[in-house]
């Protein structure tokens, strides 16, 4: 495989990694930034609370910002509605100078459900001011389609709950999502295992967005890596072509007349 078939586009920028990267959860920057080097990741979001030059310990832009390679994605986390996503979005924007933008609103603290209908407002306003917007939504394939038809750059629909571990339970959906998607689909949230970001590339997923899985990982650094290489051989299994299944068993080897 060579690297123009390994590199995809988002927003007309080209990456080589299809692993994004969240920076939450972490037990300190030192360990983020070994984390997100050891992904080979080359997109990382930022909760816009975490631009703070007043306070240099709590403000994760500055180190991010000397890593090469790196685009930041400010997202709107906190957000209860599209105005207040709006205003966060081009908050991140000047902080960080990126057009990059996650848009996510989950307003009720008790199950962290994405919005639907304050996500495409806001998206969608996002959209026409020359964002390049990442939506994190329901794994809903008609919510889906009208955000790409807003001008959206990807879609990011749910695996599972934000922080569950409880990996691709919205498999079924999204692949309707991706079976009628013109532009990426990127697993966001619920994923706990490197393989379970492999089924979601050989699913035909673009690239898959991790950060509790790594962040609260025994060995973070060592996870990422681990997640890096599970979506590149997923990735690569969906590339060679995975065989048809069969609801029958089907021989291998042929029966030969000396067995009679």
């Amino acid at each position: 495989m060579n690297d123009e078939q390994k590199s995809w586009r988002l927003g007309g920028h080209e990456f080589s990694s299809r692993l994004i990267l969240g920076t939450g959860k972490f037990s300190d920057a030192a360990t983020m930034i070994k984390a997100i080097e050891a992904s080979g990741t080359e997109l990382v979001t930022v909760a816009l609370r975490r631009f703070n030059r007043e306070k240099p310990g709590d403000d994760l832009c500055a180190p991010l910002a000397k890593l090469k390679n790196i685009r930041l994605m400010p997202n709107t986390s906190g957000a209860m509605n599209a105005k207040e996503a709006v205003r966060a979005a081009q908050l991140g924007r000047e902080l960080s100078g990126s057009p990059f933008v996650k848009v996510e609103i989950h307003p009720n603290p008790h199950h962290l459900m994405p919005d639907a209908i304050e996500t495409y407002l806001a998206a969608k306003e996002l959209a026409a001011d020359g964002f390049i917007v990442l939506p994190y939504i329901p794994a809903d394939p008609v919510l889906a389609k009208k955000l790409e038809d807003a001008g959206c750059a990807a879609v990011m629909p749910l695996g599972s709950a934000i922080g569950s571990g409880g990996g691709l339970s919205t498999a079924d959906m999204i692949r309707l999502i991706i079976r009628d998607s013109n532009i990426p689909v990127i697993v966001d949230a619920g994923l706990r295992a490197p393989s379970e970001a492999a089924r979601a590339m050989e699913m035909g997923c673009a690239a898959v967005l991790v950060n509790s899985a790594i962040a609260a990982a025994g060995d973070p650094v060592a996870m990422a890596r681990a997640f890096a290489l599970g979506v590149e051989t997923g990735y690569a299994a969906r590339q060679a072509g995975l065989m048809p299944k069969s609801d029958m068993a089907v021989t291998t080897s042929p029966l030969t007349s000396f067995l009679r």
